[in-house]
């Protein structure tokens, strides 16, 4: 039986707990999952393009069905690339809906051959966002369980590194 693979594109700005078990969950589905890192010149992440990878890859090194690739441009075109024709997409909440099924519509009407795939993310993540992450860690709330373990330090460690900078 051949291998089946799907993407699963996003800014992971930083990869959160959400992330990790859509990609888990995936796995459950599909032998590959392909962690698709999205180089956006209109967001100002707070970790760049190679952290991001390199974070991802680290929380995966021993699964070798998880593949990381940063990528820019359309997200049809490099789901070709990879030779996969399922995106995988998380939907938190109805308000993801809209977005997320424009986006599907678009896709199909550039790529017919390229199917979306949505998931729902277990009940424990379904309030959690990257940017959420990001200002409570920036207020110096827990992100304990938010994050994985290396990710809740390198955040820390850049939040703290962007405090001192901007001290007079």
């Amino acid at each position: 039986m051949p291998e089946t693979s799907a993407i699963y594109p996003g800014s992971f700005d930083p990869i959160t707990n959400g992330h990790v078990d859509i990609i888990e969950r995936g796995l459950r589905v599909f032998d590959r999952v392909v962690v698709a890192v999205l180089k956006n010149p209109k967001k100002r992440p707070l970790f760049t393009t190679k952290e991001r990878v390199r974070m991802i890859h680290e929380i995966f090194a021993s699964r070798s069905e998880v593949e990381v690739r940063a990528f820019d441009g359309l997200l049809v075109d490099f789901a070709r690339s990879q030779g996969t024709g399922v995106v995988i997409r998380g939907l938190r909440a109805v308000s993801d809906f809209e977005y997320e099924f424009q986006m599907a519509l678009m896709n199909h009407s550039l790529a017919p051959d390229i199917e979306t795939f949505f998931m729902m993310p277990s009940v424990d993540y379904t309030f959690l966002s990257s940017s959420m992450v990001r200002e409570i860690a920036e207020l110096g709330g827990p992100i304990e369980g938010l994050v994985p373990g290396p990710v809740a330090r390198k955040l820390r460690d850049r939040i703290r590194g962007a405090k001192k900078v901007q001290i007079p």
